[in-house]
């Protein structure tokens, strides 16, 4: 890997990942380098408080979708006041969806970000410049990562790594038109169990400096 000089980007950077991959880590990592912001979690907090619906619902409905709400709704197409605002007879699920994905886009507004997972791939697709990512790893290494982060019993862990990115695919699979994970739909998919983080971070430097032109 080539020695590269300070680099920077006006892109927005999204990570999609799997779970116990090492993404939020190496999106956090690739953020400080870049010297721009970074929102996993910190999104539904900005989410919370642009539409007042309590934070604690924002994590329990978190990348997990509901098959009452249509797609056209996520895209744009839903009701709104005269004052921009979704009717409030909106249900409370719809509501959440969209002011997430509504941040998202005032998020990619103010400049170049680190945004992980919920769909920003997609949601900014037509909004601005972006470079999209997806991290996976082998199940040992997501295993032994994720066991050192949650209270889980080992013989669980496997099958909680499953569920959880089985609820992250239907999230992505529901809301896009894409397969969640599938190469085509991103700019590069990184194996961080060959790589590690700081690897991981330094392919997405060097990638992001080649469509700069650097190179």
């Amino acid at each position: 890997m080539s020695t590269m000089s300070k680099v920077t980007t006006n892109a927005v950077i999204t990570i999609s990942r799997e779970f116990g991959s090492g993404g939020r880590e190496i999106g956090l990592e690739l953020s400080k380098r870049l010297g721009i912001p970074f929102y996993d979690k910190e999104l539904l907090e900005k989410a919370s408080k642009h539409s007042g619906i309590c934070e604690d619902l924002f994590y329990k409905h978190d990348e997990s979708y509901s098959g009452s709400l249509l797609y056209s709704l996520v895209m744009g197409a839903y009701p709104t006041s005269p004052d921009g605002k979704l009717y409030p007879d909106m249900p409370l699920n719809h509501k959440i969806f969209l002011a997430q994905f509504e941040t998202i886009r005032k998020l990619a507004e103010e400049g170049p970000c680190v945004i992980i997972g919920r769909c920003a791939d997609y949601v900014l697709a037509e909004e601005c410049e972006t470079i999209d990512f997806f991290v996976y790893a082998d199940m040992a290494d997501k295993k032994k990562r994720i066991l050192e982060r949650y209270d889980i019993e080992k013989n669980k862990c496997e099958d909680f790594i499953k569920k959880t990115d089985k609820r992250r695919a239907g999230y992505y699979n529901y809301y896009t038109d894409r397969k969640w994970g599938a190469a085509a739909h991103y700019d590069l998919c990184i194996n961080s169990s060959r790589l590690g983080i700081d690897g991981s971070v330094k392919l997405m430097l060097e990638y992001i400096n080649i469509r700069n032109g650097k190179n």
